[in-house]
């Protein structure tokens, strides 16, 4: 073989090698990419429901407080009766 085909088989060879390293880099790529739209989707499904959450704990509060206020608001002869204890142990103490 003459050097020029054995230089021009190399410089195909490169070529080749080359090409493969961009289609292999292409498709890492385009995996990268789909799977940070995975994850931009994820985040905004849990920012959604962080934010429903909050608003139902907001809600919780408020009345938890109201009935709170309702509880210590009333006399103990109308109503509910504190919690006492010592009062209200079961008999197998």
């Amino acid at each position: 073989m003459k050097k020029t085909d054995l230089e021009n088989k190399n410089v195909s060879a490169i070529q080749v090698d080359n090409l493969d390293t961009e289609a292999s880099l292409q498709s890492q790529l385009i995996e990268l990419q789909m799977n940070m739209a995975h994850l931009e989707l994820t985040v905004e499904r849990l920012d959604e429901v962080i934010t429903r959450q909050d608003k139902h704990i907001h809600t919780l509060q408020r009345q938890l407080q109201f009935i709170y206020k309702q509880v210590t608001s009333q006399d103990s002869d109308a109503g509910v009766a504190p919690f006492d204890v010592m009062a209200d142990r079961p008999p197998h103490y």
